[in-house]
């Protein structure tokens, strides 16, 4: 069966996941972590992505943003991959693949999932029993919207400055929705829809969406899907 080319609209958030191969380390210390956010940095601003959030994990790292052009994030990704590759298999004498396979992603509704998604991500390494509390966490953007560092990186989503009106009450707002957590259920749908690229939110979103894109948003009806093992 051919593949479907990915569902990528300008002006939607996307949830982007890219994983290692064989769930292998994409990352071997703080100076691989530093690169990887500097080729996300660059080629994010390169091609007009905003970066609303991220989280690097041991063996993938996921994404949350916004293109500006229906290239933009095909590109960067594409263009971050590479690099990474080759600067990674130079700085540890190594050959071959890294990634397993190309990147995963999806559009999700920002008012349904936008904010749900970035404690999606910030909560991570928690549930990986890296740390105990995300703020402990270097490599995510956690620590930025929660005020202990400033990211030049980010570009904060509108729904998040709708939080409160000052900067003190945006960061505790946030910091109090990452305190509460989401759903198994939440949880679940956040990776199922972008590991099988598949847009998440509600049916008139969903339905202005497909008007936008030749490409089928939704899978069709024919049985029910295996649940995908949640990172």
């Amino acid at each position: 069966m051919a593949r479907l080319p990915r569902l990528t609209v300008p002006g939607y958030p996307h949830h982007i996941i890219q994983r290692g191969n064989n769930r292998q380390a994409i990352f071997t210390g703080t100076a691989d972590y530093e690169l990887l956010l500097s080729l996300i940095d660059e080629h994010a601003r390169k091609q007009r992505v905003a970066v609303h959030g991220y989280v690097l994990m041991s063996n993938h790292f996921h994404l949350l943003a916004t293109p500006e052009t229906e290239e933009g994030i095909p590109q960067m990704m594409q263009a971050i991959g590479r690099r990474y590759v080759r600067n990674f298999n130079l700085r540890h004498a190594r050959t071959g693949t890294l990634w397993e396979g190309r990147y995963r992603s999806t559009l999700i509704q920002a008012e349904r999932h936008l904010l749900a998604c970035m404690v999606y991500m910030d909560l991570n390494p928690v549930r990986a029993s890296m740390v105990t509390d995300p703020e402990d966490y270097r490599w995510s953007s956690h620590q930025h919207y929660i005020g202990r560092r400033a990211d030049k990186l980010i570009t904060p989503h509108p729904l998040y400055w709708e939080l409160g009106n000052t900067p003190f009450a945006r960061d505790e707002a946030y910091l109090a929705l990452v305190r509460s957590g989401i759903s198994d259920k939440e949880k679940q749908a956040l990776t199922e829809s972008a590991m099988r690229g598949w847009a998440l939110g509600e049916p008139d979103y969903v339905a202005d969406l497909q008007r936008r894109t030749a490409r089928r948003v939704l899978r069709a009806q024919a049985g029910r899907p295996k649940a995908i093992k949640a990172d």
